[in-house]
């Protein structure tokens, strides 16, 4: 907090000379955009994720977990994707409640897919993927299939190969026991917000500012010439949802500009980008560890990839 107040006073007192130093060069002028745009964008989200987070930690007991979640893992995985829909929020907001969910006692497994699932499936994703589409809904279907897909098939790979050590969390305030009174739960609820929307807001930070970064230095023309065919399309595009690193709500209408490209690799860009971005990295090292992104960043896009292509070559055919 110290630091973050620190931060915000230094902006205050030489917004002018910051703003005619931005304002003098083209680059950091487009760095600058690209840079609020992703964090305003995604920062609504993510006080509703903390918010979410926060009611978890002070109300949520981990016996009222083990009722609603199956036993068997497996089958808990499944609840975890579908359950997905309920909350409408991007990746960014997935990431806090995820990891509070973890904080309870829920399996890592169901947690991750919950945590790609989410901002992926939810009403107002599959809405904005409709109406930047007109006349074309197999895209909001493909895109949802994927998505599902993505997450299942990472939750129950994790099953099989994850291991507790990779992930590491945190000091939390959260134990096993919720308080008694109504007022201290308030309090528990209060306070874990205010951590989680501190220590995720930073790696937002930095990873909107690593996706601007990226956005000037790598010429736009390179995605033009790469994307000749349908294979390097995928792969280009799948890159390019990671380094762009946009939210879940707005990037149907990015996918929507790229005209010039066929369907599916517009799905793949769709299905990639909620799953894996750069900024999706950034708060998942802050919340489980770089030892757990290097881990289970490569072993989410491959399963985004194949799903995505999978998806989108069934329902929307190789256009």
């Amino acid at each position: 907090m110290t630091v973050l107040v620190s931060v915000v006073c230094i902006a205050i007192i030489g917004a002018r000379a910051i703003g005619s130093g931005i304002a003098a060069s083209t680059t950091l002028h487009t760095a600058a955009t690209v840079f609020v745009g992703i964090f305003v964008q995604a920062t609504p989200f993510l006080v509703l994720g903390v918010l979410v987070s926060g009611m978890i930690a002070g109300f949520v007991s981990p016996r009222a977990l083990e009722r609603i979640l199956p036993r068997r893992a497996v089958a808990a995985v499944a609840v975890a994707g579908v359950g997905g829909i309920a909350l409408p929020g991007c990746e960014c907001s997935a990431v806090p409640v995820a990891g509070r969910l973890m904080d309870r006692g829920v399996p890592s497994s169901v947690a991750l897919t919950f945590l790609l699932a989410a901002p992926a499936i939810n009403p107002v994703v599959v809405v904005a993927t409709v109406v930047a589409f007109p006349g074309e809904p197999a895209v909001a279907a493909a895109r949802l299939v994927g998505s599902l897909a993505t997450a299942l098939v990472t939750g129950w790979l994790w099953i099989a190969i994850g291991r507790p050590e990779w992930i590491r969390r945190p000091r939390s305030a959260v134990d096993g026991v919720l308080p008694t009174s109504l007022r201290d739960r308030f309090a528990l609820a209060a306070s874990t917000a205010r951590e989680d929307l501190i220590e995720a807001g930073s790696f937002l930070a930095m990873g909107a500012a690593f996706a601007a970064a990226l956005h000037v230095l790598v010429p736009q023309g390179w995605y033009t010439h790469l994307a000749g065919n349908m294979l390097l399309a995928v792969l280009v595009l799948a890159a390019l949802a990671i380094v762009l690193a946009l939210c879940s709500e707005a990037d149907a209408f990015v996918a929507a500009s790229l005209s010039a490209l066929p369907l599916v690799p517009r799905v793949v860009f769709l299905v990639v980008g909620p799953a894996v971005d750069v900024k999706l990295m950034a708060m998942q090292a802050g919340s489980f560890g770089r030892g757990f992104v290097a881990r289970f960043a490569p072993m989410t896009l491959v399963a985004a990839i194949v799903c995505g292509t999978a998806a989108g070559a069934a329902i929307v055919g190789w256009r």
